[in-house]
């Protein structure tokens, strides 16, 4: 066998300049054995005999047999030599090949009844890029070069803390950078230990219902409010109350009057999603009593605050008062790229700690690294200029999509709730539109857009299109909005 093994090796091994002798040999050896010329059990020669009988050095032989070894191609009895293993690696991967037949999987698959209505309706686009999707930032924009120097000097001698499970709310420069940007940019009240950095604004939402929200307990979200929200409520057993934006604070009184009073609040008071009214002081503080009296608490979104085009920004909800019943949950997401997933949540002190520990044993922290780079970026004061240039940029291409619409629609088109503020406009429809019918068609022409009716968790939706202006080039504007206005002028 250690001839044959060494006639094999000189048939079949040709000379490759791209190619390390040893890595040839070790391909050659591997081929020979999976196609059978080698068979299980057979001794290799010993290095310095396949070595002389090859012309090659003893190395290269010993390189080729250690990488066999490791991958579980051959093993070694000390004092006996080197063996073909009985089972190679490749055996354990195979599955054979499939039947071809019309019979399909007669196991029922049975979902909870908690995942059915949220599968039915399901509203995350596949396609999130584009003319005129709302809520999107131009990521093209993000100052990558600039993070990629932080990266790399993270990357070039990183800790152990930085690339293993992390604990404690997310990196401590990260938190007390978002502290700091909060306290200066929304007047929020916080310190670096009641932030906690999630993935996302879904997580915070999600982490708020399992930490403080009974099957039984009763929730109140806006009505139209964000689908996110709806999702993960869709996915409890909590009991969901819309509440109408335009609401005024008598009716409040009487919600609390005839039902139970709210365990959650959720609301977007700076800039209502999806569309974009600011919500008064007094409704505000009429919130915080409700939350007070009935020992709940409101969930303030801030997804896009810092995009407003004029006039003096507005203070967050959650820095009215001291010690208020708030959880102010922000992102990322719209400011720097959805990708990046990373958001945050700021808490009261009683949650603290609680939610800390709840999420290290759930969630399995992470990303330590990508949160220190982003920590540099904050103090560095990258993500400020570009939070301002970006503003620039978004204000001339709303202003630019508002003028097409007021021009070439009417300014009966342009939803006069929308405050000088955020990613996307609301066009609005006549009721009898199909808004849902028009966003399809749009999306067949390569338009993106969503329904405004899709928002609502009630009948009565009014009809419209989200349309968000933030990831489009200008040049790419008009010609989008042709498409768009020829999908109306069919359906309405």
């Amino acid at each position: 066998m250690k001839s044959i093994c060494a006639d094999l090796v000189l048939q079949r091994m040709a000379p490759a300049a791209s190619r390390a002798l040893n890595w040839q040999l070790y391909e050659c050896l591997r081929g020979a054995i999976l196609d059978g010329s080698l068979p299980p059990s057979s001794a290799l020669p010993a290095s310095r005999d396949l070595a002389r009988e090859v012309g090659v050095s003893r190395n290269t032989v010993l390189h080729a047999y250690e990488q066999l070894r490791a991958e579980g191609y051959v093993r070694s009895r000390v004092g006996s030599g080197t063996f073909v293993a009985a089972t190679t690696p490749e055996s354990f991967l195979s599955v054979g090949r499939p039947v071809a037949d019309d019979r399909r999987e007669s196991r029922p698959v049975r979902l909870s009844r908690r995942a059915q209505a949220p599968l039915a309706t399901a509203s995350a686009a596949p396609t999130q890029w584009g003319a005129f999707m709302p809520g999107v930032p131009d990521v093209t924009e993000f100052p990558h070069r600039q993070f990629s120097r932080i990266l790399s000097r993270l990357w070039r001698a990183p800790s152990p803390e930085l690339l293993t499970y992390s604990h404690g709310g997310g990196h401590p420069a990260l938190r007390a950078a978002i502290a700091e940007h909060l306290r200066v940019a929304r007047s929020v009240r916080c310190e670096a230990d009641q932030i906690l950095v999630t993935e996302g604004v879904h997580q915070a939402v999600d982490m708020s219902l399992r930490m403080l929200v009974d099957p039984s307990d009763t929730v109140w979200v806006e009505e139209p409010g964000y689908w996110g929200f709806h999702k993960v409520l869709q996915m409890g057993s909590t009991v969901v109350r819309p509440m109408h934006v335009e609401e005024g604070t008598a009716s409040m009184k009487d919600r609390l009057r005839r039902g139970k009073p709210p365990r959650l609040i959720f609301v977007t008071p700076s800039h209502q999603y999806p569309l974009g009214s600011v919500m008064s002081l007094a409704r505000r503080r009429e919130l915080l009593d409700v939350a007070r009296a009935s020992g709940g608490w409101i969930v303030e979104d801030d997804y896009d605050s810092e995009f407003r085009f004029a006039g003096r920004p507005i203070p967050a909800m959650q820095g009215l008062e001291a010690d208020a019943p708030v959880i102010y949950i922000g992102t990322f997401s719209k400011t720097l790229f959805p990708g990046l997933r990373v958001g945050y949540m700021v808490l009261p002190r009683a949650l603290a700690e609680p939610f800390r520990t709840a999420h290290a044993d759930l969630y399995r922290e992470g990303h330590a690294i990508t949160q220190a780079a982003l920590a540099a970026l904050l103090d560095q004061g990258h993500y400020a200029a570009h939070i301002r240039r970006m503003r620039v940029l978004y204000a001339r291409r709303r202003a630019l999509l508002m003028a097409l619409i007021s021009q070439q629609l009417g300014p009966d088109y342009l939803d006069p709730q929308s405050s000088n503020a955020g990613l996307h406009l609301v066009l609005r429809l006549p009721e009898n539109a199909d808004d849902v019918a028009i966003a399809q068609s749009a999306q067949a022409h390569g338009v993106l857009t969503r329904p405004l009716s899709r928002y609502y968790l009630r009948r009565g939706a009014r009809r419209g299109l989200l349309l968000g202006y933030a990831c489009v080039k200008e040049e790419d504007i008009e010609p989008a909005f042709r498409i768009l206005k020829d999908s109306l002028a069919a359906q309405v």
